[in-house]
């Protein structure tokens, strides 16, 4: 039963490119502590969404873009009840650009967002299968974005934020079981605030308004975190395995001065707090071989999104397949997002219909 542990690691292969929009870009897992002895590994996912609407007339074109996204982690232990994770990912992103000559309210805007953290994370093992961990977190996050509006307003708004590093913590407990290959990890991650530097220019001559490289200081939060995973064998060389995680994107907003005092609104928010629940069936094959199956979800609200973040929930289904080799084990999985249906606080309101996205991962791992 053991060896279908090893089913769990393509769960976290792949991003969760869908969640709030596609902001939330790794899944921060803590799965890494669970490996035995020495442990490396590297891990790479490929986006590719598509994501367009309309405002009652012309089409936005896809206003998304592809995107790359790298990890690696290492797993040591110091004794036998001591353990320690070191983890590099890039949790937070976001790649916009709405196309130009289609005609719609914001062709040529564009948005990049983008973060990298080192987390190194302390386990402590207790009598009975338990055990607690703990550790600190250090991210980077820097952003830019334009915004151009023809008609009304005409607004033509750019900002660059420099890049910021700040510091938050983790905490979490687990329950073992080798001989039903089962374990259950409750780990919570804190929100981390950043001050970003920022430099504004706004133009909205109907108003009229011509403001000009206007130094600012931009709060941004990343939210605080909540992720329940699972596992158990439920059958020889099968296992169920999922997570249960609840994000408090309501503190999570991009609010530049001078856009929001012109607009009278964030540049970047969202409504809702999430829930995303995943479920899946792994199985061993052979020696060398084993495959899974998942599917995630999180609920469509029905709020109002804004027009760099144009989607609500989504509805994902991830099929994965390990190939272990001696000390080495290689996961690849293949991921396809239906993307929830949105409409926007643009006026007039754009609509955001029928969008997915398909995402690739592979992780490569040695024991030693």
């Amino acid at each position: 039963m053991k060896y279908a542990l090893l089913a769990t690691t393509a769960l976290v292969a792949l991003s969760s490119v869908a969640n709030a929009g596609g902001v939330e870009r790794s899944p921060q897992s803590m799965a890494v502590l669970f490996e035995e002895g020495r442990y490396l590994e590297f891990s790479g996912s490929f986006g590719k969404p598509s994501v367009s609407g309309t405002q009652g007339g012309p089409s936005s074109g896809n206003m998304t873009e592809d995107f790359l996204n790298l990890g690696f982690a290492y797993k040591a232990d110091l004794n036998d009840d001591l353990s320690y994770a070191i983890i590099y990912d890039q949790p937070y992103g976001a790649d916009v650009f709405y196309p130009l000559g289609t005609g719609y309210s914001f062709e040529g805007s564009n948005a990049d967002l983008t973060s990298h953290a080192l987390t190194g994370v302390l386990q402590y093992n207790l009598e009975g299968g338990f055990s607690v961990y703990g550790g600190l977190r250090a991210q980077t996050l820097e952003a830019e974005a334009e915004v151009i509006v023809a008609g009304g307003l005409g607004l033509d708004y750019n900002v660059v934020g420099d890049r910021d590093l700040s510091f938050g913590y983790l905490a979490g407990v687990a329950y073992e079981r080798p001989d039903i290959a089962l374990r259950v990890a409750l780990t919570y991650l804190s929100e981390i605030k950043h001050e970003l530097d920022t430099v504004e220019n706004t133009s909205a001559p109907t108003v009229p308004i011509v403001l000009t490289d206007r130094a600012s200081s931009t709060e941004i939060v990343t939210p605080q975190t909540l992720n329940l995973e699972f596992q158990s064998g439920v059958a020889e060389d099968t296992l169920v395995f999922g997570s249960i995680k609840w994000v408090e994107w309501t503190e999570f907003q991009i609010a530049p001065a001078d856009y929001t005092a012109v607009i009278g609104s964030p540049l970047v928010n969202f409504r809702d707090d999430r829930l995303t629940y995943t479920l899946g069936v792994g199985r061993r094959l052979n020696e060398t071989w084993s495959v899974l199956g998942s599917v995630s979800y999180e609920e469509n609200t029905g709020s109002l999104t804004g027009n760099l973040g144009p989607t609500d929930g989504f509805t994902a289904v991830t099929l994965g397949a390990i190939y272990t080799k001696d000390d080495m084990k290689v996961t690849g999985g293949l991921r396809y997002i239906d993307l929830g249906d949105a409409n926007t606080t643009a006026t007039p309101s754009a609509s955001f219909t029928g969008n997915s996205a398909v995402v690739a991962g592979v992780r490569v791992g040695w024991s030693f």
